[in-house]
């Protein structure tokens, strides 16, 4: 199982979020910064975890973006699954365009489903909160890429 590098900077954005103080807010550009990613890539997905209910933008002048929720109520397998367009690992997971004749008969796509389960329940198992129990050294890193 490989994760798109789309719901890979989506965590980073919330790692990054959770590691500030509980009202401190940042900008893309400093999240873009720590992790050597494009603003505009990362802009999209600001806004998407805005609608989706991770985060918040602030406008105006003291705005900024900030975590809408505690990091407690953020399910990691949750995010993955909100944010991968395709949770596919093979063509038969696929309901249009499979073309394998072994589809039948295969038991090879149970095994594989029943290993993204497993691997969605392992990522269901852990919050943002559990991710960030070394606050203080994700704080200080990030600090350090920034400048």
């Amino acid at each position: 199982m490989q994760l798109t590098n789309y719901t890979e900077y989506a965590l980073r954005v919330l790692l990054f979020l959770g590691a500030l103080d509980e009202e401190e807010k940042t900008n893309i550009k400093d999240i873009a910064a720590a992790f050597s990613i494009s603003e505009h890539h990362l802009s999209k997905i600001v806004h998407e975890l805005g609608k989706l209910g991770y985060i918040e933008t602030i406008r105006g002048r003291n705005g900024g973006i900030r975590l809408a929720k505690r990091p407690e109520e953020i399910v990691i397998g949750a995010v993955v699954r909100e944010t991968e367009e395709n949770l596919s690992l093979v063509e038969c997971f696929a309901a249009h365009g499979n073309e394998c004749v072994l589809t039948p008969v295969c038991r090879l796509r149970f095994a594989l489903h029943e290993a993204l389960e497993a691997f969605l329940r392992v990522l269901d198992a852990y919050t943002l909160a559990d991710l960030l129990e070394d606050r203080a050294s994700l704080r200080s890193l990030l600090k350090e890429r920034r400048g």
